[in-house]
């Protein structure tokens, strides 16, 4: 359900790259100068960090986040210290940010995934009623908080996702018939989904959601940092995540640097420790290669690599690499690394989580973790450290068993010798 817009934006844009200022429509989603290819940051009216005490959803951080209103729907996650875990890692101060469905722990996200907290941050960054069909494309996650968000929120919505998001794409209510699937079979991808959300974007009617460039994307991913220096008192030395573009990490840096401003967290970010599930591992090799340039892979052997993974979610070959306040600029920035770790070391992890903390993960959340143990077994996190994990996804298997999750069906399913432009653009269009 939406509610008033407040009459006026607490925050204005500006570009990474020339530093100029932008005011927002809720759809800006670049820097209209000459230059090379720059992310948009939020400055915001307040510099103090002062979470809403009486709200328990992602807007109580409203003062920090890009958008015209507050919306009804939105749950949130959770942050609290381990015990057991830490104890297996071999760490003093273990925190986990768990983002999926815990209720009894106070992790309230229905479709499981962190995703939700992006999906409510770009509803409520738009105009109260806005003209057309807001179009994206998925590797799973993101499809379902979107469905799940725009059916509770009357918002027209156009999602694409390659063959293997569907197992992620299960959702608690019935999606609304103003939510619109579109299933891409093998060999499509993620990037061919991107390819196709990007042609739609460019048909009138249609507005892009925009992935990574959006402010509120990233800013409503950056959430979990907010909560988990709420809880802790501080600012984690370490960060630790699995990625595919790598939003959810340019977010907490972008929340790092506001409460560094704020001066009563620390002062400095956290080192940020990213991982990628091997042999899909684009932003891990050109960190290694030690350039500012993305390591292109061939279209048809990133297919094959990505077809190997235990969290095909992570496979993502056009990721925000090399663009001003992306990956490569805030592990520059921070001290950081790229890590990757392979299926198995993977899947020992998603089990030991589920043993020692008592609630499932998902994969991609299990390559953040084997990473984790990875870099703590080699000596790479310092003695003491407050160490923060995400787990970006939990839950999901528990919803399964309960019967509480319903199979989304395509509403439109493309081959792969359909995805022409032309082609693939006329039949879904046509929905």
């Amino acid at each position: 359900m939406l509610v008033p817009e407040t009459p006026a934006r607490h925050y204005a844009l500006r570009c990474r790259a020339c530093n100029c200022t932008i005011e927002d429509d809720g759809f800006v989603l670049g820097c209209s100068a000459l230059h090379e290819p720059a992310l948009l940051i939020a400055d915001y009216q307040d510099h103090r960090f002062q979470p809403d005490r009486s709200s328990a959803d992602l807007f109580r951080f409203r003062q920090w986040l890009p958008t015209a209103r507050r919306m009804d729907g939105s749950g949130s996650g959770i942050t609290y210290r381990s015990d057991r875990l830490a104890r297996a890692a071999g760490l003093d101060e273990l925190w986990i940010s768990f983002n999926g469905w815990w209720p009894e722990r106070g992790a309230s996200l229905a479709t499981a995934t962190f995703k939700e907290l992006e999906a409510w941050t770009v509803l409520a960054r738009l105009p109260r009623r806005p003209a057309g069909t807001l179009v994206l494309a998925s590797a799973g996650n993101t499809a379902a908080a979107f469905a799940r968000a725009c059916s509770l929120a009357g918002v027209p919505c156009l999602i694409i996702v390659p063959e293997s998001g569907l197992a992620h794409l299960r959702l608690p209510e019935e999606r609304a018939p103003w939510v619109k699937l579109v299933v891409l079979e093998p060999p499509a991808d993620y990037t061919d989904a991107i390819a196709l959300a990007g042609w739609l974007s460019e048909v009138d009617g249609y507005y892009p959601e925009g992935g990574v460039r959006n402010v509120a994307r990233r800013a409503g991913l950056g959430t979990v940092l907010l909560d988990a220096s709420d809880t802790m008192g501080r600012l984690p030395d370490y960060y630790f995540q699995a990625v595919g573009s790598g939003a959810g990490a340019i977010g907490v840096f972008e929340s790092a640097e506001r409460l560094v401003e704020d001066g009563r967290y620390g002062d400095r970010p956290p080192r940020l420790m990213l991982s990628q599930n091997r042999p899909f591992t684009p932003l891990y090799d050109s960190w290694r290669a030690g350039g500012r340039a993305l390591m292109r892979i061939d279209a048809d052997a990133a297919r094959r690599c990505a077809a190997e993974l235990s969290a095909p979610v992570l496979s993502n070959r056009e990721p925000p690499y090399a663009v001003h306040g992306g990956v490569y600029d805030v592990l520059s920035l921070t001290g950081g690394d790229m890590l990757a770790v392979d299926n198995s070391a993977a899947r020992r992890a998603r089990a030991l989580f589920e043993d020692l903390e008592g609630i499932d993960i998902d994969p991609a959340s299990a390559v953040g973790l084997a990473s984790l143990l990875q870099a703590a077994r080699d000596g790479r996190i310092f003695p003491g450290a407050t160490v923060l994990l995400n787990v970006t996804g939990g839950g999901r298997e528990r919803l399964r068993r309960e019967g509480a999750l319903r199979d989304a069906r395509p509403d439109i399913r493309l081959a792969g010798n359909e995805l022409r432009r032309s082609g693939a653009v006329e039949r879904v269009g046509a929905l």
